[in-house]
């Protein structure tokens, strides 16, 4: 039992964790308004685990700590090719927002909008091309660039779909 409390704080610890935006919303009352505070935090490793969380509170670091929860909770594992990119295009959609990712060679660096930026950095992506299309809402965006993320496969997943080994995949290709 005591291992794997280790074993969980140590995976804690290596978990980077950035705030994308904090956002201030109110609910309206009978005696008027009140105000509250939105988090949304990106959660990852650096090695292709990511996860996104909100959490709503009065004060911000209350906010922030939940939002941290709800990402360790939704964490899922990105394919990175050579630690550096993602192995194929992807078209992410949530409610009104459109994100397009590409692969790019070596040295590109992250060509992001605002909020996608944290989520690739903490994914450890280094080179990749994102485009946002429709709307600029920085929580739609960043859902859609989530949408677009899971549904990458790597080589290997890919492989198995069609019944082939890798170096079957590659026969004819020219390098």
């Amino acid at each position: 039992m005591a291992r794997n409390q280790n074993k969980r704080r140590e995976e804690a610890s290596e978990l980077q964790e950035r705030v994308v935006f904090i956002n201030r919303v109110s609910k309206v009352v009978k005696g008027g308004r009140r105000f509250s505070l939105a988090a949304l935090v990106v959660v990852g490793d650096g090695k292709g685990n990511v996860g996104l969380g909100m959490g709503k509170s009065a004060k911000v670091p209350l906010a922030i700590s939940k939002a941290v929860e709800d990402a360790k909770k939704n964490m899922f594992q990105v394919p990175v090719v050579d630690s550096r990119t993602i192995p194929h295009e992807a078209l992410g959609h949530y409610g009104a927002g459109k994100v397009i990712i590409r692969p790019a060679i070596e040295g590109t660096g992250v060509i992001a909008g605002g909020s996608l930026r944290p989520l690739f950095e903490i994914c450890g992506i280094k080179d990749i091309i994102a485009k946002s299309l429709g709307t600029d809402n920085g929580l739609n965006v960043i859902k859609a660039a989530v949408d677009a993320l899971q549904q990458l496969s790597s080589v290997e997943e890919t492989a198995e779909r069609r019944g082939l080994t890798v170096s079957e995949m590659f026969v004819g290709k020219e390098n």
